[in-house]
C-alpha cells in the first residue's frame, strides 16, 4: 500500500499526463520523484513551476487522505504496471498513469465498444443510444460511456436492460457524481456488477477541461467508437477524432439533415466514418 501512495501523489500532480509518463520513464517508480530534494531537483531542472509542483506538501496531504478512503471505500488504485490494467488503454501515448475504479474490474480487459452522443439528445438519439447498446451488450461486448445525461446515459441504460456489462468513465472523482441527475443511474451500474472509472482523486468535483481528458480514456478503452448524435462542435466528435487518432474504427449513426444534432454525425460519415444503420454493420466492418 505504500507504494500505491507515490502512485496516487503522482497521479494528483497538476501535470499532463504526459509530463507523468515522462517523469516515471526516467524515474522507474514515483517513489524516486516523491523523494527527490530541492538540491536533486536543482540539478535535474530549471522550471521553478515543476518544482514547486512535486514539493507541494499539499498534495501529499491530499494523497494520504485519498489512499485512506479508497481502503474504507473499496476503491481500487491501479497502476500502469497493475495486472488489471486495459491492455488497449497502454497502447495510447497518453494513457492516465493510475485509475481509480469502483466496480468489477474483470470489465476492464473485456471485447468493448463506445457509445457517445450529445447530451440534450432527441428521442430518435435516445431510442437508438438504447436499441444499438442492448443489442451489443446482448452480443457480449462492454457498453463504454461517460455517465453524461443524454445519449451516454442511454447507452448506460441501454447495457443495463440487456443485462449486460458497462463501464461509466467520469470527468469528475469516483465518488464525485455528476451530473447529479444520474445518481440513479450510477448506483445501478454498481448494483449490475458494472464498472465506474476516473483517472481523478476519488472526489475531485469536475471541470471543463477534465472532459476532452476523459474522452480519450474512453477512446482508448474500446476497441471501436459508435457516434450515435452530435453536433459538430461537440465533445463527441472529439471523442471520434481521437479514436481515429488512435487507428479505432468509428462508426455514425445517420440523422435528419435539418437537425443539428445530427449534423456532426452526418459530418463524420462524409469524412469516412462507417454509416450504422443495422448491428452487423458493427459487427463485421
Amino acid at each position: 500500500m505504500e507504494d500505491i501512495f507515490y502512485w496516487i501523489w503522482l497521479s494528483i500532480l497538476n501535470l499532463k499526463p504526459i509530463e507523468k509518463i515522462s517523469l516515471i520513464k526516467f524515474f522507474g517508480k514515483p517513489e524516486k520523484i516523491f523523494k527527490l530534494t530541492k538540491c536533486e531537483l536543482n540539478k535535474l531542472t530549471n522550471s521553478e513551476i515543476l518544482k514547486e509542483k512535486i514539493t507541494n506538501n499539499a498534495k501529499k496531504h491530499e494523497a494520504n487522505q485519498i489512499l485512506k478512503e479508497a481502503k474504507e471505500k473499496n476503491i481500487k488504485v491501479i497502476n500502469y504496471n497493475n495486472s488489471l490494467y486495459p491492455r488497449q488503454l497502454k497502447m495510447i501515448y497518453d494513457y492516465p498513469i493510475v485509475l481509480f475504479a469502483k466496480g468489477n474490474t474483470n470489465l476492464l480487459n473485456t471485447k468493448s465498444i463506445a457509445i457517445v452522443g450529445c447530451r440534450d439528445c432527441t428521442e430518435y438519439g435516445k431510442q437508438m443510444a438504447e436499441k444499438f447498446s442492448f443489442l451489443l451488450a446482448k452480443k457480449k461486448h462492454t457498453i463504454v460511456s461517460g455517465m453524461a445525461k443524454g445519449i451516454d446515459a442511454y447507452a448506460h441504460k441501454g447495457a443495463l436492460i440487456a443485462k449486460g456489462n458497462t463501464i461509466a468513465i467520469l470527468g469528475s472523482g469516483t465518488n464525485y457524481i455528476y451530473p447529479s441527475e444520474n445518481k440513479k443511474l450510477y448506483k445501478q451500474i454498481l448494483d449490475n456488477e458494472g464498472l465506474i472509472i476516473s483517472e481523478y482523486g476519488i472526489n475531485t468535483k469536475p471541470k471543463p477541461e477534465y472532459f476532452p481528458l476523459r474522452n480519450r480514456i474512453i477512446s482508448g478503452l474500446s476497441e471501436k467508437i459508435l457516434v450515435v448524435e452530435a453536433t459538430k462542435k461537440s465533445g463527441s466528435i472529439i471523442t471520434a477524432n481521437i479514436a481515429i487518432e488512435q487507428g479505432k474504427n468509428v462508426y455514425a449513426i445517420p440523422g435528419n439533415i435539418t437537425n443539428l444534432k445530427s449534423s456532426g454525425t452526418n459530418e463524420l460519415i462524409k469524412d469516412g466514418a462507417i454509416l450504422t444503420s443495422s448491428l452487423e454493420d458493427i459487427l463485421y466492418l
